[in-house]
């Protein structure tokens, strides 16, 4: 099995074992300044690529934005320029394989709930905190369903100002939290989550504090376990914002467990830690979940892709023995 997770800076692909083990992992640049054709040409090239290194009997997609599952389509993601792309269909005909297409943050929790750190868990909700902000609250196995998303609607029109083409949507980074002075997002908004704490946001709001370029997000996150005040200010602000829409949802689904995958939870357990703490402090209940780094890091989203495609091919199979 092979799979792909596509963002706004990476695309990341590995062929997927039996046991759900990543193997062969890769990435590459995604660069959407070239225009949403020469992304997906990029898509298939890499998917190509994959399977080159192995007979895969099928292929997984996971995709920012929104995604319609069934038909494999990209109905909106802005960051890639994409708009009603047909990723399953060019896939497909492109490998000559069955392709299962996901939104990263449902794939994400699907991994997590089949053979990560949300396995043995009935409730749980998935946060994918990188270039992006994605998220899905899975229950007995299966991402909760409300408006099309995966997070029973979290970020709609109640939530902070969440409205526009990513509410509903998994989409947990274009919640607004920052209305009245927060910085421009590439989803037309201002003040998203993604703005102050995604990977990107964190250092480029570093960089402008220090004149520090070409460090990663985890490097801030050491610096401020470290005691260096702006990366303190930096990395406070973003988990403040962070936990800020977190606890809408688990007020809204009650989870034993909040399963992070990204740079808060690479950052060490210590950030996990302190992420808890600080939701503590913001629920009136005093049952708080439990924070776990997620088992596939941030090869969940490819690793569920694949375990979508495995799904796909089974179903295949049975139908043509029928």
């Amino acid at each position: 099995m092979i799979a792909l997770q596509v963002g706004a800076a990476f695309i990341q692909g590995c062929v997927v074992g039996p046991d759900g083990s990543p193997h062969s992992r890769e990435r590459w640049f995604t660069r959407p300044e070239r225009g949403p054709d020469a992304v997906l040409e990029s898509v298939l090239a890499c998917a190509a690529s994959l399977a080159e290194r192995c007979r895969p009997t099928a292929a997984g997609v996971a995709l920012p934005g929104v995604v319609d599952d069934a038909s494999g389509r990209a109905v909106h993601a802005t960051a890639l320029g994409w708009h009603g792309i047909p990723v399953q269909d060019w896939v497909a005909e492109h490998l000559d394989l069955p392709v299962a297409v996901g939104h990263d943050g449902r794939t994400g929790g699907l991994a997590e709930a089949r053979a990560g750190a949300g396995s043995d868990c009935r409730n749980f909700l998935y946060i994918s905190v990188g270039d992006g902000i994605t998220a899905a609250a899975i229950v007995d196995g299966r991402a909760v369903q409300g408006d099309h998303d995966g997070m029973g609607g979290l970020g709609g029109t109640g939530d902070r100002g969440g409205t526009g083409e990513h509410s509903g949507t998994g989409e947990l980074g274009h919640i607004v939290v920052r209305p009245e002075d927060g910085e421009p997002c590439h989803c037309g908004r201002h003040g998203c989550l993604e703005t102050v704490a995604s990977t990107t946001a964190v250092t480029r709001r570093y960089a402008r504090m220090t004149g520090w370029r070409g460090i990663t997000a985890r490097e801030v996150y050491h610096r401020a376990d470290a005691g260096d005040p702006h990366a303190r200010v930096v990395c406070l602000d973003a988990a403040d914002a962070l936990i800020g829409v977190l606890a809408t949802a688990v007020r809204r689904h009650s989870p034993e467990r909040v399963v992070i995958a990204g740079e808060p939870a690479a950052a060490g357990a210590s950030r996990l830690t302190a992420l808890g703490a600080t939701l503590a402090g913001r629920l009136a209940s005093p049952a708080v979940p439990e924070f776990r780094p997620a088992h596939f890091g941030d090869m969940a989203g490819c690793v569920g892709a694949a375990f979508l495609a495995r799904d796909r091919a089974l179903e295949n199979s049975k139908a043509t023995a029928g």
